[in-house]
């Protein structure tokens, strides 16, 4: 009988994407994409690359491995730990970590009223920590990142332009330390190292870093977070939020079954107590702080650092206005509670998220404009982003000075 046919459609299908032959559906080209123990049918057209790729822009993890390994000597490189899918994470420190131990929590140090018990001894060094690639469909902070440790390795961007600036604060500082891609796994399942420039087109860069479904569409911010963990069995694109656990670490479960990523990040933060973290992300018209779910005393810290970058951004041509006075703090809503606030309540350190604008689409300015910035302003201003927090963490005094 029909009914009792075997239908070998579905098997065929299965095999040809498996050994990822292109197919059309509906006049549109799909291709394979292959990551860890899954598989995903994405349109071909969504990973093409861009042309004439700058030079600096080092934005792969096999990338980012040789350049470390070809660069850094006056530095340390680490391996603090892996992956959920088993890729490894390295850091790059530079100065001297602070020594021994304090004599209680950071919670304890709280309700005793001085952080210096938490600490230790050397409870006054000045710890900044830098990281980006939380989620791996944001080139822009790895980028940045890269190009930081170049210049503190050689005085050079690797586009030859010295940055004496950066080179003398990171002397005042009395430590760094630098991860350029926390989720190696998000960022090895997008196959490009830039992505094409699609005007003031968002789709192609929303997809492959937040995810999408099968036929192309956009999942949606803030509703691809409505999952956490993903199906990655599920139709669609997963993007490079998420590591092969299918979570997003920016909001992990910090106090329950914690991701390696967050784990090994908590650990190190444990370990080197710093006092300020820049957390580089991807998603703003032009650079911009969030303000973190933070302790209340912090706040006004937070104020003052946002001042100081924006205005050096603003001075340098890289904000919508040149005009520095009308900088006001006040205006940025707190945030919802996340990995830097998880940062926070375990050791003390002010966590800033900061939000760079994308080299794959320009945004729309508030008088109706195209914000659009080159793969050299976008380097520009990852870099004085860095110098003035770090600027502000050896002109201020670090955690130890901002609550007496």
């Amino acid at each position: 009988m029909k009914s009792n046919q075997i239908n070998h459609y579905p098997l065929l299908l299965f095999i040809l994407l498996i050994i990822g032959v292109q197919l059309k559906t509906k006049g549109q080209e799909f291709k394979t994409i292959v990551s860890g123990k899954n598989t995903f049918h994405v349109p071909a057209d969504y990973f093409m690359e861009r042309e004439n790729i700058p030079s600096f822009w080092l934005s792969s993890v096999d990338e980012v491995t040789t350049f470390l390994f070809n660069t850094v000597k006056k530095g340390r490189i680490d391996v603090i730990g892996k992956s959920a899918g088993g890729r490894l994470i390295r850091s790059v420190t530079y100065g001297n970590p602070r020594q021994g131990e304090g004599t209680t929590t950071f919670s304890g140090s709280l309700g005793f009223r001085d952080v210096k018990a938490y600490r230790g001894a050397d409870h006054d060094k000045k710890v900044y920590m830098g990281m980006a690639a939380v989620h791996g469909g944001e080139f822009e902070g790895i980028v940045g990142m890269v190009n930081l440790i170049s210049v503190i390795e050689t005085g050079k961007d690797l586009r030859g332009k010295e940055w004496p600036e950066i080179n003398e604060v990171v002397k005042q500082l009395d430590r760094l330390i630098l991860i350029p891609i926390v989720n190696p796994d998000g960022r090895s399942r997008i196959p490009l190292r830039m992505e094409q420039y699609q005007d003031t087109d968002y789709t192609v860069h929303e997809y492959l870093n937040t995810g999408g479904n099968a036929d192309g569409t956009i999942v949606g911010w803030p509703q691809i977070k409505e999952f956490i963990p993903l199906d990655f069995g599920k139709p669609g694109f997963p993007g490079g939020y998420p590591n092969d656990a299918g979570v997003n670490i920016q909001h992990d479960d910090f106090f329950g079954n914690r991701q390696p990523e967050t784990q090994l990040l908590l650990d190190l933060c444990e370990k080197e107590r710093p006092d300020l973290v820049i957390n580089m992300h991807t998603g703003a018209i032009y650079m911009n702080l969030h303000r973190p779910f933070t302790e209340p005393v912090l706040q006004p810290v937070f104020d003052s650092l946002f001042v100081a970058i924006q205005k050096r951004l603003a001075i340098e041509g890289l904000q919508q206005s040149t005009n520095t006075t009308a900088i006001d703090p006040t205006k940025v809503r707190m945030g919802t509670f996340n990995l830097d606030g998880a940062i926070n309540l375990h050791c003390g350190a002010l966590s800033v998220v900061v939000e760079s604008p994308s080299h794959s689409f320009s945004g729309k300015t508030r008088d109706g404009g195209k914000a659009y910035h080159t793969p050299e302003m976008l380097l520009e201003a990852q870099l004085f982003c860095h110098q003035e927090a770090m600027r502000f963490l050896a002109a201020t005094g670090g955690r130890s000075k901002w609550t007496p």
